[in-house]
């Protein structure tokens, strides 16, 4: 029988292209999106290479729809191999000027959503005793950015969850838990999180004025001048992913450019892949 992966947010970007690599290469694939209107690229390729990919309404926001969504699967399948969080939005905002709702959207899409994803998971890997969660976090998980605050707070309790997680899921029920954490990625997240966070392409700044337009000048400049590539595209990230996939020991973190590497090297040299911080953890405690 077929591994089967449970995918979110896979209309555009990662999750698309992780959708169809993951068709391509073996797997049975649930692609879930919060508005199936946006499916006609997948069911494009769907069509064009006869992928084994069915499509889900899941919103990762709504705990009914994750409900219904794995209850399908386990219904047709009886199983989920792998769970591919997937699913966020960027957002960039200073402290002041985000709105409590604000707050909450950008909180809940890409922490809360990972959370109640794997929980309503979590139960049927453990009773197969084995299961495999991979989530997409960010270098923005390990090490905080200007006007990112928001975002790399929800990305590092993504981190600090799934590395608590791991310590006690991994060896007595073979459940495999890893973090792909990219640097840029040049896909629709990019033009999202500017219209969720200017108006009309303009940022008002208020006093911070100043200082996010020396940050903008600086991101734009080492793009340019940067000696290794700092943006990947979807299709090289769900490239990665798919290796983790097919690890028989994956790492707990991963990141997936040279890039990134770089970026948090200050914050990973001493452990790179997390195993040994993870290791230490559960044997302390258990």
């Amino acid at each position: 029988m077929k591994r089967n992966v449970l995918i979110t947010g896979t209309s555009t970007g990662v999750g698309l292209e992780a959708s169809i690599l993951f068709a391509k290469n073996g797997f049975k694939v649930y692609a879930t999106m919060r508005n199936l209107k946006k499916a006609d690229a997948l069911k494009d390729a769907i069509e064009k290479e006869q992928l084994d990919i069915e499509i889900l309404p899941l919103d990762v926001t709504d705990l009914s729809s994750i409900k219904k969504a794995v209850d399908t699967i386990i219904a047709n399948d009886g199983k989920i191999d792998v769970l591919f969080n997937n699913a966020g939005a960027g957002f960039a905002k200073t402290t002041e000027q985000t709105s409590e709702e604000e707050i909450r959207w950008v909180t809940d899409v890409n922490y809360h959503g990972v959370v109640f994803c794997t929980k309503e998971v979590l139960p049927h890997m453990r009773k197969q005793n084995g299961g495999q969660i991979i989530t997409i976090t960010s270098v923005g998980g390990l090490v905080g950015q200007p006007f990112n605050e928001f975002y790399c707070g929800a990305k590092f309790a993504v981190e600090g969850y799934m590395e608590a997680l791991a310590n006690y899921v991994s060896k007595p029920f073979n459940i495999k838990i890893t973090n792909v954490e990219p640097g840029g990625i040049s896909t629709e997240f990019m033009a999202s999180a500017v219209q969720k966070t200017s108006s009309n392409g303009q940022f008002a700044m208020g006093e911070y004025q100043g200082i996010f337009e020396k940050y903008m000048a600086g991101s734009q400049e080492r793009a340019k001048s940067s000696e290794i590539p700092i943006y990947q595209t979807g299709k090289e990230v769900a490239e990665v992913v798919l290796q983790v996939a097919q690890n028989e020991n994956p790492p707990l973190r991963i990141r997936s450019s040279e890039w990134a590497e770089r970026f948090c090297q200050l914050k990973t040299q001493a452990d790179p892949d997390g195993t040994k911080l993870r290791d230490m953890i559960a044997n302390s405690f258990l």
